[in-house]
C-alpha cells in the first residue's frame, strides 16, 4: 500500500505522459559546457527554471555515459558545483542510483540497464534546498528523453500544476491543474453528503454543478492536506509528477446513483491523520449524516483520531471500504473497516450474480455487505468515460442509497439508515464472507421505500 493510506482500488488513470520525437543526445550533452556559466551567474527566482533544466540536459547526458557506479563519479567532477550525497546505491547490474547535491537542490540519477543494455535514465531535480520535487526527465532505451515535467507551485508552496516538456526540456504548451479555486456555482440542494477522499476534479461540470454551498455560495469541503478550501483530486505519493487520481471516480458513481446527493467534498489529511478530528466535526457542522469513506490503510493507530470523533457523532453513518487485498480482515484487519462501530457500514466488492469479487477483502465478523462494484461505468479525473472496479465503488453504490433513503425520510439518522439498507440484504453465495449478505442497489434511487419493521 502506497504511503500507509490508499483509496481501497487504484485501477489508475494513465497519466497522460509526453512522448517526443526521437532525436540524439547531443542537445542534453550539448548544455554541459555552458552549464558551469548558468549556475554560477547570479539572477532572480525567474532564472531558476533555466538552471534546473540545463543541469538537467547535461546530467541525463552523463548518464548515459557512465556504465557502472564508478563511473558515476564523474558526475560529481563534470557538474559544476555537485557533491555526491553518499556512495551509488546498486550494484554494477542491473543499474546504480546516485544522489548530488547541487545548488539549490538535489539531484537524483538513476540509470537502468539489465543484462548491460540502457533500458532507462530518470533524472529529478528537487528545488528548495531538496525538499521541492521540481523536474523530471526520463530517458527511453537509446537514451533519448521520452517524459519530461515541470512541477511549479503556489505562493503558499503547494503544488499547483505541472507543465509538460519537450526533448529539449522546453514546454510543450500542455498543463495540469493540481490546485485550482473552485469555479463559481449556485447550491443544488438535496441530501448533504462528504465524501474523504484524495479530493475531486471539482473543475468537470457534472462535478461542480453538485457540489454543496454556503450562505454566499462558497463551496462546502476542505482539503485536510494542504489545508486549503480547494480539495482538487491528487494522490502524489506514489509520484509528485504523475499523481495518482481517485475521488473523481468515487464521486461520479455516488452522483450517478443518486441525483439527490449535495456533495461535500474533503481530501483526507495523509500528512496528519489527527486532522480527522477537524474533517468531521466540519462535515456535522454543516448537516452533513452521511459519509463516504473509500480508503483503506493497515495502521490501526493512524484511525484512532477518526474512532473517537465518529463515536461522538452517533447521528452520522459512515459507509466505508473494505479494500481490495483478497483477505480476511476479520484474521488481517484493515482500517477503517475493521473499526468497532455502531454507526458504520463496511462493503465489499460482489460480482453482478452476488458472488464475492475476485480481490476483495472479505470478513464474516467485519465486512456487512457485499454489492456490486466490478465493471462499473465511471468517469475519471479528465472527464472521459470508462470503467472501474473494486470496493471503492461499492461503498460509494450503499452510499448512494443511503443518501436516497435519507432524501425519502429526511429525519432518518444512522441507526434507521443502517437498518434500512440492512433489510435489503439477502443471503450471500459465499456463506461467511460478509454479516449480512448481499444486496443489489437500484440505479437513480428508485424504489427506496424502507422494507416492513424498519
Amino acid at each position: 500500500m502506497i504511503g500507509g493510506i490508499v483509496a481501497s482500488q487504484w485501477r489508475s488513470v494513465e497519466a497522460r505522459r509526453v512522448l517526443q520525437p526521437k532525436s540524439s543526445i547531443v542537445p542534453a550533452l550539448a548544455g554541459l559546457a555552458g552549464v558551469a556559466a548558468v549556475l554560477a551567474a547570479p539572477g532572480p527566482a525567474a532564472r531558476a527554471g533555466v538552471e534546473a533544466a540545463s543541469l538537467m540536459r547535461a546530467a541525463v547526458g552523463l548518464a548515459c555515459e557512465a556504465r557502472t557506479p564508478a563511473q558515476l563519479r564523474t558526475l560529481g567532477r563534470r557538474l559544476p558545483g555537485a557533491r555526491p550525497l553518499g556512495p551509488p546505491d546498486g550494484p554494477d547490474a542491473p543499474g546504480w542510483r546516485g544522489r548530488f547535491q547541487v545548488p539549490g537542490g538535489t539531484l537524483t540519477v538513476e540509470r537502468l540497464a539489465p543484462d548491460g543494455r540502457l533500458g532507462r535514465v530518470r533524472a529529478q531535480y528537487d528545488g528548495a534546498g531538496g525538499d521541492r520535487p521540481t523536474l523530471l526527465a526520463v530517458t527511453d532505451a537509446d537514451c533519448r528523453i521520452a517524459t519530461a515535467r515541470r512541477l511549479h507551485y503556489d505562493a503558499a508552496g503547494n503544488p499547483g500544476w505541472i507543465e509538460a516538456l519537450d526533448e529539449v526540456l522546453n514546454p510543450t504548451g500542455a498543463r495540469e491543474a493540481l490546485n485550482p479555486p473552485v469555479p463559481a456555482g449556485r447550491d443544488p440542494g438535496g441530501v448533504p453528503v462528504a465524501l474523504v477522499d484524495t479530493g475531486i476534479n471539482y473543475l468537470l461540470p457534472r462535478i461542480h454543478r453538485r457540489l454543496a454551498r454556503g450562505a454566499d455560495n462558497r463551496a462546502l469541503g476542505y482539503d485536510y492536506w494542504d489545508l486549503d478550501d480547494r480539495p482538487f483530486d491528487a494522490h502524489p505519493v506514489r509520484s509528485a509528477f504523475f499523481p495518482a487520481r481517485h475521488g473523481t471516480r468515487t464521486a461520479s458513481v455516488l452522483l450517478a446513483a443518486a441525483p439527490v446527493v449535495r456533495l461535500l467534498p474533503y481530501r483526507y489529511p495523509r500528512p496528519d491523520m489527527r486532522r480527522m478530528t477537524a474533517l468531521i466535526r466540519d462535515a456535522a457542522r454543516h448537516g452533513v449524516r452521511l459519509v463516504n469513506l473509500s480508503l483503506v490503510s493497515d495502521d490501526r493507530a493512524e484511525w484512532l483520531p477518526f474512532y473517537r470523533v465518529a463515536r461522538r457523532h452517533p447521528e452520522m453513518l459512515f459507509v466505508v471500504a473494505a479494500g481490495n487485498d483478497g483477505r480476511d480482515i476479520g484474521r488481517d484487519p484493515v482500517y477503517p473497516a475493521a473499526l468497532p462501530l455502531t454507526n458504520m457500514l463496511t462493503v465489499t466488492s460482489a460480482t453482478a450474480d452476488g458472488a464475492l469479487a475476485p480481490a476483495a477483502n472479505w470478513g464474516a465478523d467485519v465486512v456487512d455487505l457485499m454489492t456490486p462494484g466490478e465493471d462499473l461505468p465511471v468517469i475519471d479525473f479528465f472527464g472521459r468515460a470508462g470503467r472501474a472496479s473494486g470496493s471503492s465503488y461499492a461503498t460509494a453504490r450503499i452510499t448512494a442509497l443511503a443518501a436516497c433513503l435519507q432524501a425519502r425520510h429526511p429525519g432518518w439518522r444512522a441507526p434507521r439508515l443502517k437498518a434500512a439498507i440492512l433489510r435489503r440484504a439477502r443471503p450471500a453465495r459465499v456463506p461467511g464472507a460478509v454479516a449480512h449478505g448481499f444486496i443489489a442497489p437500484a440505479h437513480g434511487c428508485a424504489d427506496t421505500r424502507p422494507t416492513s419493521g424498519v
